[in-house]
């Protein structure tokens, strides 16, 4: 959406969810206070996918931890931020690699300047605070750094601090991990975490959200421009799909920053080629994803023919 989004309920409202559903969530959202409001996520942008939402809800407000696989450019990340925002949950994020350890996301011992403290990790703070908590790229990390999660994401919900506490995870706390597939440096996740979570195949964003992304986002825009763009988003997705270029330029976020550069000042040209199609470094592969950019979008497009009213 443009700057803020609007009541939650409504935003489930308009995706067309079942009421009671609907009461469910606004219904926990009253239970759980906040114990950090200011870390409830405002999200930029709006999932659309009513099955997805469906599905997302009824498994966090049954206690589930969520696991969100896809590959890119289908809302993972959005998702998770607008399940924390309508929920009203503080959010705490994680972003996997290698060097990711269980200090990491426990905590560790530090010095305050008199004595040896215990500092608490995000999956610690989360676990007190009732927060939802997005393990992002998840087969990214080592298996013994996610071991230490067992306790938390199973029934027994608890995080052992040897020589401090024992922390009861509070019981508004989620967890949701996001993975993609095929990138380097990620791994199968073993059995026993996998188990641990609800599992959810995120689905291509298809040119009906397109559309009302767009509306969202830039309400102002020339309705055949908007058209064309989300056009050229499913062309670069199919030629990705069938290996003809890969997924670097399948690039929404890249998409909507370019619009926005336009609306700056520069031709439609200057901006994909900043944002889509430099991604590229193969030289063969930069010219294919320009032809397919040609094809909808003129390389002269200005702000006045993209937001005529502006």
């Amino acid at each position: 959406m443009n700057e803020t989004m609007t009541d939650p309920m409504s935003i489930l409202r308009e995706e067309g969810l079942d009421e009671t559903l609907i009461s469910d969530a606004a219904a926990f959202r009253k239970e759980h206070g906040a114990a950090d409001a200011d870390r409830i996520p405002v999200p930029r942008f709006f999932y659309y996918g009513k099955d997805i939402w469906r599905k997302a809800l009824a498994a966090l407000l049954e206690g589930e931890n969520l696991l969100l696989a896809g590959p890119k450019a289908t809302g993972k990340n959005v998702l998770a931020e607008n399940l924390a925002y309508v929920l009203g949950r503080p959010c705490y994020t994680v972003s996997f690699h290698l060097n990711v350890d269980a200090a990491t996301l426990i905590g560790a011992d530090t010095y305050n300047g008199r004595e040896v403290v215990f500092r608490d990790g995000p999956v610690t703070r989360c676990a007190k605070e009732g927060g939802f908590c997005v393990l992002d790229e998840i087969n990214m990390a080592k298996n013994e750094a996610l071991a230490v999660l067992h306790s938390v994401l199973d029934y027994r919900r608890v995080i052992d601090l040897p020589g401090y506490e024992r922390i009861e995870v509070d019981p508004a706390c989620r967890f949701i991990g996001t993975m993609n597939y095929g990138y380097a440096g990620t791994r199968e996740l073993n059995e026993a975490l996998c188990s641990r979570f609800a599992l959810l195949q995120m689905p291509v964003i298809g040119q009906e959200e397109l559309t009302k992304l767009f509306d969202h986002t830039f309400p102002d825009m020339n309705r055949d421009v908007r058209d064309q763009f989300g056009a050229l988003f499913l062309d670069l997705e199919k030629k990705a799909e069938h290996a003809d270029i890969s997924e670097k330029a399948v690039d929404l976020r890249g998409l909507l920053d370019a619009i926005r550069m336009i609306r700056r000042g520069l031709t439609a040209g200057e901006a994909l080629e900043m944002t889509i199609t430099d991604k590229t470094f193969d030289s063969y592969e930069r010219k294919l994803v320009h032809d397919v950019i040609a094809a909808r979008i003129p390389e002269d497009m200005t702000a006045k023919e993209v937001f005529p009213n502006a």
